[in-house]
């Protein structure tokens, strides 16, 4: 049986991010919005960091620090010092964007995306790769917002949501470009729209549906399976997370800046549980 509950009394503005991290046994999210980074272990303590500029996203890095997708670029955190240093920011000339979702590759890349702050139908951002060896790769240069970057269990396949309402899969090599850029799924077709994704150990994807209130899964060949009703409008990411990797965690929006949601428990951290389905445990960058 499907339960859903809300697991955290913290609201964000904008949540996004959910990442959980195997080896700590903890879950990270943010407040996109506000700058804020949270973590829960499984035993429900929590913690938060407050950063000097928007949000998009993070992956765990092999020392233990975290690696932020910020306003201002990619950077290294240290969350006993809460010393910030700054890595690369690759589009440092264009104010008009900021970066967003991001996700490792099954090697320890990690692949993030940008998206534009306020312009919303032209495609100001890009795909990127920053690599184990600090270099930065274009992967797709044609996006309005990044969402929901993830990978097939085997890592051939990324998936990415560039912001047309649509999940696009890509033959992916963790060395060189992407190939077979194609439509997987379309969520016009179900009066809906996709956000943040995550993939299942059987190779299907967890996506937030965020134009229609729900979490959707979708095959590996785009047939969309299931739909599960959330309690809130607007959830806007998925990850699985516990210690069998068999809980989904479901962030959410209660007011992004461009869309707002005031139904009690918006921008609330939720957890479904009785899926029947595991995850798979998420590379740390540079591994």
């Amino acid at each position: 049986m499907i339960k859903i509950d809300k697991v955290s009394n913290h609201i964000c503005a904008l949540g996004e991010g959910p990442l959980w991290d195997a080896e700590s046994q903890q879950l990270f999210w943010v407040d996109s919005y506000k700058g804020l980074l949270y973590s829960k272990d499984h035993q429900g303590h929590e913690q938060h960091w407050q950063l000097p500029s928007m949000l998009g996203s993070l992956a765990v890095m092999s020392d233990g620090s975290v690696l932020l997708a910020l306003q201002t670029g990619l950077h290294r955190y240290d969350l006993s010092s809460s010393e910030l240093t700054f890595l690369v920011d690759p589009e440092a000339e264009t104010p008009t964007t900021r970066l967003n979702d991001g996700k490792t590759d099954r090697t320890g890349n990690f692949v993030f995306g940008s998206m534009g702050i306020s312009e919303r139908l032209k495609p100001l951002a890009a795909l990127y790769r920053y690599t184990k060896s600090g270099a930065i790769e274009v992967l797709d240069d044609d996006v309005i917002v990044s969402n929901g970057p993830c990978f097939s269990p085997s890592g051939d396949i990324l998936y990415f949501n560039d912001g047309r309402r649509r999940i696009l899969a890509y033959d992916y090599s963790d060395k060189g470009a992407l190939k077979r850029k194609r439509v997987l799924f379309d969520g016009a077709d179900y009066n809906t729209a996709s956000d943040g994704a995550t993939v299942d150990s059987d190779g299907n994807i967890w996506v937030a549906l965020t134009g229609s209130a729900e979490i959707g899964c979708i095959s590996s060949d785009g047939k969309l399976l299931d739909r599960i009703r959330m309690p809130i409008k607007l959830p806007s990411s998925v990850m699985f997370g516990g210690p069998s990797l068999d809980e989904l965690y479901v962030t959410s929006i209660s007011n992004s800046g461009n869309r707002t949601s005031t139904e009690a428990h918006a921008g609330g951290l939720f957890r479904v549980t009785g899926l029947g389905v595991t995850g798979l445990a998420e590379a740390r960058y540079g591994r």
